[in-house]
């Protein structure tokens, strides 16, 4: 892997972590440096930051307070 994208990665330790959880980006990086935007996308699909799965947590969360809010009246009667 070339300097550039080892000093990239050593400034942004999340990166470093999901290259480490998924070593073939070892390979993509070392063979195209140009690639690192792919791994960025693929980085924040696999730690759950895209929009989409944000919303998709934000409505579980919602879920679950309404079902314990139920469950908080049920009790309370």
């Amino acid at each position: 892997m070339d300097q550039q994208s080892m000093q990239y990665l050593r400034e942004n330790p999340k990166l470093a972590e999901f290259v480490r959880y998924n070593p073939e980006w070892y390979r993509y990086l070392s063979r195209g440096p140009e690639r690192i935007k792919e791994m960025e996308k693929e980085a924040k699909i696999f730690y759950g930051k895209t929009l989409p799965q944000q919303i998709n947590t934000l409505n579980d969360r919602i879920q679950m307070i309404s079902m314990l809010a139920e469950v908080a009246k049920a009790m309370k009667d």
